[in-house]
């Protein structure tokens, strides 16, 4: 089995001592679209022991174009990113295990998924979601892997707690822009260059090579031929609320938030619990003359003007509205109508 890893083990930083110790890793994957699957193939094939798959979304067509490890077969059967990816890479090395949580990633449940890794990698799209593992990060001490592209710029860097400036601390010198894969488009190859870069440093980092480590924000334009790298090590700041002298995590700490309109996406997110029984959900909704598509992870229907989908963990997507009062609104009139009748 061995022969599987001979070209790496013969890459003398690694060596059999660098093989080994990847086999002993555990590396959580916040994020299965882009990024998230391309790092993913790369860390099971390159022989990490274990590697926990972490998405709460579906997969949709537009998904194809960049997904590496999803299907059309997929779409049509309304897969779960977590579950689809999970099935391949299974196929790709029977010797990882591999855990895949269909899950939003919340203040609520953020140290439960990720306790007792070794590293995390940054793959969502989603600010509030980055900022919530920067808290972990700090608060457990576990290193992760900022990533981020759109268009064809792309962006990455390696934070360690204790060394190196959180994402907090950078902050003031991130781009602005608003701009999303939604609505700015992406190319693969930009996807492709982040990822690497990304798992680039998470060999060096779990095989113990922590000197050999970038020490900057590197940053590119893949189309217009351009990079920069900033050294950052100066913004790391000790009254930072995250990784200060004392810390205080606000994102690990902020309220809830029910109604989240997804970025870019034309949706809003409620978490809720009237929508875990999709089996009885299926029933009250064919009692309307609505027709529905169910598999074990999910229920989709279409009414009025919105695609709805219903999700076991009490999640439901609203598709064609972006104002969450209106979407609360539907959902009152669909799920809290239906199970408290």
């Amino acid at each position: 089995m061995m022969d599987r890893y001979s070209r790496q083990i013969r890459f003398r930083p690694i060596g059999q001592e660098g093989q080994g110790q990847l086999g002993q890793r555990h590396v959580v994957i916040i994020g299965l679209g882009a990024l998230g699957t391309a790092s993913a193939e790369q860390l099971v094939r390159a022989g990490i022991g274990r590697v926990t798959l972490i998405d709460r979304d579906y997969i949709e067509w537009s998904n194809l174009q960049r997904q590496q490890l999803y299907t059309e077969q997929d779409v049509r059967d309304h897969l779960p990113k977590a579950v689809a990816a999970k099935r391949r890479l299974s196929q790709v090395n029977s010797t990882v295990i591999i855990e895949s949580m269909v899950e939003d990633v919340t203040a609520a449940n953020i140290e439960r998924l990720v306790r007792g890794s070794d590293l995390m990698i940054d793959a969502t799209d989603n600010f509030g979601v980055r900022m919530l593992i920067n808290d972990v990060a700090s608060k457990l001490s576990i290193p992760w892997i900022y990533g981020a592209c759109v268009g064809s710029y792309g962006m990455t860097y390696t934070i360690r707690p204790g060394q190196t400036p959180c994402l907090y601390c950078l902050l003031e010198h991130l781009p602005k822009q608003q701009e999303t894969c939604e609505t700015s488009g992406v190319i693969s190859p930009v996807v492709q260059l982040v990822a690497a870069h990304q798992m680039t440093e998470a060999l060096k980092y779990l095989t113990g090579a922590e000197t050999a480590l970038r020490q900057t924000l590197l940053s590119f334009d893949v189309w217009n031929n351009q990079q920069s790298q900033i050294d950052v090590a100066s913004l790391k700041q000790s009254s930072c609320p995250s990784c200060g002298d004392n810390p205080v995590y606000p994102y690990l700490n902020a309220p809830p938030l029910h109604f989240v309109t997804l970025c870019g996406r034309d949706t809003v997110q409620i978490r809720g619990e009237g929508a875990r029984d999709l089996i009885r959900l299926e029933q009250e909704m064919s009692g309307r003359g609505i027709s529905c598509l169910r598999n074990p992870y999910l229920l989709m229907f279409e009414a009025e003007h919105y695609r709805i989908t219903a999700f076991t963990d009490g999640r439901i997507l609203l598709h064609g509205e972006p104002d969450p009062r209106q979407a609360k609104h539907i959902y009152e009139t669909y799920f809290v109508e239906t199970f408290t009748n």
